[in-house]
């Protein structure tokens, strides 16, 4: 039997080529052929669910620009109308954060089309993911409280499951607050979870067996490559991050990971063909 191939992840969409955590981002990522991606549910001050990374909007937004005197531009103090009227795509054609478009890897087509470039709502992106018969994994973010946090958990859980996404085969849902996984698994134990990490865990198996899943997500430099192997040869299946190395890349699909969540998806998938 050949081993299982390596799941291609494409981190936040691929936004080595597109502004991250956008539908244009998950658009290349299904153009390059990425299997899933990888996305991050924040909470608005009128508790919608939308994609963005970081605890403020200024550095994938022009939110300073629009709203000048709401500095430092904290998420949970804008609302979703508020959020919609950013331009989240502009600010990868000035800063170019990969090097692409300089390495003329991003066409003027695609530079222009990101301009006004919208954060997306957790519907659209799940949306997007399944009317293009794809996958997707849910990052939910340290919220700023418990409610918030039930909030976010609860409202993301409802919503895969009134989109007919919680049979296991589309979406998965992962956190480094790993209560929040728990609480998923007890709203609804057919979403798989996953737990993230950047830090090694002890005891991996029994740990993993308290939560409901046999997923790591680490970061890439907690396990050596030796025990990635033995510990996947027990049935732990890791998806590895951020890893843009080729050389990382290879070592990895070498120690039988699951998968590895990468910016760079397009560098990953003709390794894996090589294969």
């Amino acid at each position: 039997m050949s081993p299982k191939k390596t799941l291609v992840i494409a981190h936040r969409g691929a936004r080595s080529l597109a502004p991250e955590n956008t539908l244009a981002a998950a658009r290349k990522a299904v153009e390059i052929g990425a299997d899933m991606w990888e996305l991050d549910v924040s909470v608005t001050a009128d508790g919608e669910l939308f994609l963005m990374h970081d605890d403020t909007l200024d550095r994938t937004c022009n939110v300073e620009e629009v709203f000048p005197d709401r500095k430092p531009w904290t998420v949970k103090d804008f609302t979703l109308t508020e959020i919609r009227q950013l331009d989240c795509g502009q600010w990868f054609n000035i800063k170019d954060p990969f090097k692409q478009i300089q390495a003329g890897k991003v066409s003027l087509d695609d530079q222009q089309a990101y301009k006004g470039e919208k954060a997306p709502t957790l519907r659209e992106a799940l949306e997007f993911t399944k009317a293009n018969n794809w996958a997707v994994n849910i990052e939910i973010k340290q919220q700023p409280d418990d409610a918030t946090a039930r909030l976010a958990v609860e409202k993301t859980v409802a919503l895969v499951a009134e989109l007919g996404m919680d049979d296991g085969r589309q979406v998965v849902i992962s956190s480094f607050e790993h209560e929040y996984l728990k609480q998923v698994s007890e709203l609804n134990g057919q979403i798989p979870v996953q737990v993230l990490t950047s830090e090694i865990i002890q005891d991996l198996e029994q740990y993993l067996t308290n939560y409901g899943t046999r997923y790591i997500n680490p970061k890439s430099s907690v396990w050596s490559y030796q025990q990635i192997k033995e510990l996947s040869a027990k049935g732990i299946a890791f998806n590895v991050w951020t890893v843009n190395d080729e050389l990382v890349m290879k070592a990895l699909i070498n120690s039988n990971v699951n998968g590895i969540i990468t910016d760079f998806p397009q560098l990953l998938i003709p390794l894996l063909e090589e294969n």
